[in-house]
């Protein structure tokens, strides 16, 4: 199957295998706590089997055909070694930081990275004797940042709020020259638009909860390894914390994969068109959307991406600090919600103190993001030119 094209392999990836001749074209849906063998000896092999690396389950915990294939199906996703389910996206990040980091140990962090990582910072790793340090990769030199003690550089490109795009393949060999591993958050993308792992970094994490899953109806987070050394680091550590996700959820995720390519076609499409109106808006001072020509990370995205999602940010020209609170409770087909990535639209105000900390972004403008669904563009574009007459005029 590795000489067919993507939408091929990912349609294909973890399906079943045909018994007496027949089968689903969907794996079921697996549920069990307990996992039944044939004799003692039979049980005792799996354990083995299982302590040695092998992916196979001897409890319902480790998961059984459903989760297999989602596992698989991932991995063929990011073109990676294997993948690791986690009940969340931040669950995920917090799996791979704790197989990979320990006392002592220092980690590099894009400033701009998911926000909840810095409470995992704060709450979990410094507890654990860990150092965390973020620098802006547009501005600081990776090279010299990196110490002997220096375990992993994490970032996230685009970044979630401000769509910041890092020039990964040379981030990556330089941590890589310096037997770093680089971990990079690929939610923004799906996983279709971007592979990390093909432009050098080690492991890519994803909140399933948006695209993958896409219906707004699943939490859940997978990290893709490109090793077995890291997959084995990262397997002991999932064993320890106990991780797992429920079956009904795994079988909604992989479903989800396999229409990924054409929402995430239409979600750029919309978004595109919004972004566009957005810069001619006399009351918008500038849009955040990589597509665009004017976008500062455009150059970057052109090179190592092939499409771009939903999301799409501004900043009002000239407003006051509610201006953004006052515009997005005057939205009707646009949500509120924090998170993003199924098929409706939504609105959020960026926090002041979260784009502080991106170095990137120097302005005090207010600015709200938008999650562009799979609506009508129209009744989108009507949307938001009400809400300005409405807060603005």
């Amino acid at each position: 199957m590795s000489d067919a094209g993507r939408h091929t392999r990912l349609l294909h990836a973890g399906a079943p295998t045909l018994r007496d001749g027949a089968g689903p074209v969907n794996v079921p849906v697996v549920r069990t706590s307990t996992v039944r063998f044939a004799s003692q000896q039979a049980l005792e092999s799996r354990q083995h089997r299982r302590a040695a690396g092998e992916r196979v389950a001897s409890y319902g915990r480790h998961g059984l055909d459903t989760h297999e294939a989602l596992e698989d199906a991932l991995t063929t996703l990011e073109g990676g070694h294997r993948a690791f389910l986690a009940p969340s996206g931040l669950s995920a990040i917090t799996l791979m930081l704790l197989a990979l980091l320990g006392p002592g140990d220092h980690v590099l962090v894009s400033d701009s990275v998911y926000a909840p990582v810095r409470r995992v910072d704060k709450t979990l790793l410094r507890r654990l004797g860990v150092t965390v340090e973020y620098f802006s990769p547009a501005h600081d030199d990776l090279a010299t940042l990196i110490r002997p003690e220096t375990k992993l550089v994490y970032l996230e490109s685009p970044s979630s709020l401000l769509f910041e795009v890092l020039d990964l393949p040379k981030l990556a060999a330089v941590a890589r020259e310096r037997g770093v591993p680089v971990a990079v958050d690929n939610t923004w993308s799906g996983g279709w638009f971007l592979q990390p792992l093909r432009l050098g970094a080690n492991i890519s994490i994803q909140a399933a909860t948006k695209y993958i899953a896409g219906h707004s109806d699943v939490m859940q987070g997978a990290v893709v390894v490109d090793s077995p050394a890291l997959a084995e680091r990262i397997a002991t550590t999932h064993e320890a914390l106990g991780l797992a996700i429920g079956a009904d959820d795994a079988y909604l995720s992989l479903r989800g994969l396999r229409t990924l390519p054409l929402r995430l076609t239409q979600h750029q499409r919309n978004a595109t068109e919004v972004a566009q109106w957005l810069q001619r808006h006399p009351q918008v001072g500038r849009v955040f959307y990589p597509a665009l020509p004017e976008d500062p990370g455009h150059a970057l995205w052109q090179r190592d991406f092939s499409g771009a999602s939903g999301l799409v940010s501004f900043a009002f020209r000239n407003a006051g600090a509610n201006a953004g609170s006052a515009f997005v409770d005057a939205l009707r087909w646009f949500s509120i919600g924090a998170s993003w990535g199924g098929y409706e639209s939504l609105a959020l105000v960026a926090p002041p103190e979260r784009l502080r900390e991106h170095r990137a972004w120097q302005g005090n403008a207010s600015v709200v993001r938008l999650h562009v669904g799979l609506e009508d563009t129209q009744d989108l574009l009507a949307d938001l030119d009400q809400a300005f007459h409405l807060t603005l005029t």
